[in-house]
């Protein structure tokens, strides 16, 4: 299913901008969709920054919202699991070590403890890290684990795209986003 689901988003980031001038989409309209739909953050800057800056920053920042919504939803579904076996949960199993981190760095970066001169060697970094993140998801993605999953999971998941860019689409047409 993983493996699947990296060879579809290889596939979505080659072909998602192909839509562009089927559907009459401004660059900001893109970025929107593009966040929207793409599974994962970097395929969601590979799909959207080759476009414009402007797509690309849409793409990032919708993405990032989306991202952003998962803590309270996973929070939510955790602490009532708990409360169904009747253990009181601790914020250290509720709250991922990364999560911390990002948040404290953030908060140190907002309060001008970094020094605006580590600000590009670490965007930098951040950068090279990620295309050695995506390379090594790709790297482990297999054909055969693709196969294994099966025709239905290969449906649903390619179904569950389609609806996620219709739907993606139909929002931008409905909240008139230009």
């Amino acid at each position: 299913m993983i493996a699947f689901t990296l060879i579809l988003g290889v596939i979505v980031v080659l072909f998602l901008p192909l839509l562009i001038p089927v559907l009459d989409l401004t660059h900001y309209q893109y970025g929107v969709l593009a966040g929207l739909t793409v599974y994962a953050v970097p395929q969601v800057l590979a799909a959207a920054f080759p476009v414009s800056a402007l797509s690309g920053e849409v793409a990032t920042l919708v993405k990032l919202v989306r991202v952003l919504m998962l803590g309270p939803v996973v929070l939510f579904f955790a602490l009532r699991a708990r409360e169904a076996r009747g253990r009181a949960p601790s914020l250290t199993t509720l709250v991922p070590w990364f999560i911390v981190g990002f948040l404290a760095l953030a908060a140190l970066r907002a309060a001008g403890v970094v020094p605006p001169s580590w600000v590009a060697p670490t965007r930098l970094l951040s950068t090279y890290l990620t295309i050695v993140a995506m390379a090594a998801l790709g790297l482990s993605a297999e054909l055969r684990a693709v196969a294994k999953a099966g025709s239905r999971v290969i449906v649903a998941v390619s179904l569950s795209l389609l609806v996620l860019i219709a739907l993606g689409v139909a929002s931008i047409r409905v909240l008139a986003i230009r």
